[in-house]
């Protein structure tokens, strides 16, 4: 069931954002008069469709290949390759009759789309949800230094408090690009001394295979939460709000320290001191070959916080989070380009774009996820790459620079190039997830 809902979630948001990129490029033509004779959601390859219905001069319709979605311009090469229409005379509500400056507002107008839905997204949820984050004067216990952080130098107990020399006021910013991007240098205090912790330029590399959660996470003192009934822990006697202080011989005071006990005692008995209401409990429990007993932390002493926007400031907040994603992108993009990051570990195909909708729909985790895949879509739908809405952009801006337009013999076949190069992208995307999630 949860494969369904990941499935459903990850259809949902993507054919939203199609229809709406389409309509960018839809209302750009008939803003300029231009005849616009199919709007479809996914592809009617080979003629196949599932629904369809006419109005005026278009036709509107659902393919049965959910790889995207096209408008077809009249008098443009595009995604259908109608060459014999283009052998007939130019008429005036054609695309090719149109100034070039007209054209390229046509073909940037799905990319406008995007970036305006994504902005929208951000701006709802802002002024709904507000901002939520850990201050990061409220990690009073440094971090815990997990494998990738433990790699490049930090230690547990180590508080971060800048990065290149910036005052690091929300403890999250650790896992922005800024700072997962590499070539940054950490402000750690160790012991009452500063010193610093270069960030290499391959640090992503590194993240996109083990996850944030294997670089740092705040240091927590803890008591015990929900008991898993059945557990050993419950068969234990270990109730919510116990604080637990020592394992064996050795004194828990984090929950970093717990853990530890735990996985040097898998498969064995161990004594647990518990603070229950200032008064000491002594229990046994059994360790599973996991390492875990059966119960889930509550912290304590570690207080977020949220700052809550009106409409109207909820907009800038909005706006500076989708600048940021595309700002992001494009550092990405240049890091996979210039060799620092292998495609192989950053590219997300459908599967992975689905796990990260997960197998249950939250509402505010579905329109942010949408909102970034709608910025997502916006940047690589403006990479010159032939038959993406970039590549047509970089030819008419050629034609504006020259005077005269490419031949159509060109474009016949940079559409063909450009197609080849995105087959060979969906391939290499399809196979990439199937190599992470089912041959890993």
């Amino acid at each position: 069931m949860s494969g369904l809902i990941m499935a459903a979630q990850l259809l949902a948001g993507l054919s939203i954002l199609i229809v709406l990129h389409e309509l960018g490029h839809y209302l750009a033509a008939r803003a300029f008069g231009i005849k616009v004779e199919k709007f479809y959601l996914f592809f009617d390859a080979w003629g196949v469709k599932l629904f369809s219905f006419k109005k005026g001069d278009t036709e509107y319709g659902i393919g049965w290949l959910p790889l995207g979605g096209y408008v077809k311009i009249a008098g443009m090469i595009d995604e259908s390759m109608d060459v014999e229409a283009m052998k007939q005379p130019a008429q005036p509500w054609e695309f090719r009759s149109k100034p070039a400056w007209q054209r390229l507002i046509v073909m940037l107008g799905g990319v406008f789309v995007n970036v305006v839905v994504g902005v929208f997204i951000f701006w709802m949820l802002t002024f709904k949800f507000g901002e939520s984050y850990l201050p990061n004067s409220e990690v009073k216990y440094g971090i815990e230094a997990r494998e990738l952080g433990k790699e490049i130098g930090l230690k547990t107990g180590d508080k971060i408090t800048g990065v290149n020399g910036k005052s690091l006021e929300r403890f999250d910013d650790l896992y922005s690009p800024n700072v997962l991007f590499g070539n940054v240098n950490l402000n750690v205090n160790r012991e009452g001394k500063d010193t610093l912790i270069h960030v290499p330029s391959d640090f992503i590399e590194k993240i996109s295979d083990e996850g944030k959660t294997a670089f740092v996470v705040p240091r927590l003192t803890f008591e015990v939460g929900e008991v898993q009934s059945g557990s050993n822990a419950d068969k234990a006697g270990l109730k919510t709000g116990d604080k637990i202080v020592a394992v064996d011989s050795l004194k828990v005071t984090y929950f970093d320290e717990l853990r530890t006990a735990l996985d040097t005692n898998k498969n064995k008995k161990i004594k647990i001191k518990v603070d229950r209401n200032n008064t000491e409990v002594y229990l046994t429990a059994n360790v599973e070959k996991d390492g875990t007993i059966g119960f889930s932390p509550k912290t304590v002493g570690m207080n977020f916080k949220t700052d809550q926007f009106s409409f109207a400031q909820a907009l800038p907040v909005g706006a500076e989070k989708a600048k940021q994603t595309l700002v992001d992108q494009a550092k990405g993009f240049g890091k996979i380009f210039k060799g620092d990051v292998d495609p192989r570990k950053a590219v997300q195909g459908p599967i992975g774009m689905a796990k990260i909708y997960g197998g249950t729909f939250q509402w505010e985790k579905f329109w942010t996820l949408t909102g970034l895949i709608s910025l997502v879509l916006a940047f690589m739908n403006l990479l010159p790459i032939p038959a993406l809405d970039g590549g047509h952009a970089v030819f008419l801006i050629i034609e504006m620079i020259k005077g005269k337009p490419l031949s159509d013999k060109f474009m016949e076949r940079a559409q063909v190039v450009g197609f080849v190069i995105l087959i060979g992208l969906m391939i290499f995307a399809f196979g990439n997830d199937i190599s992470k999630f089912f041959l890993k």
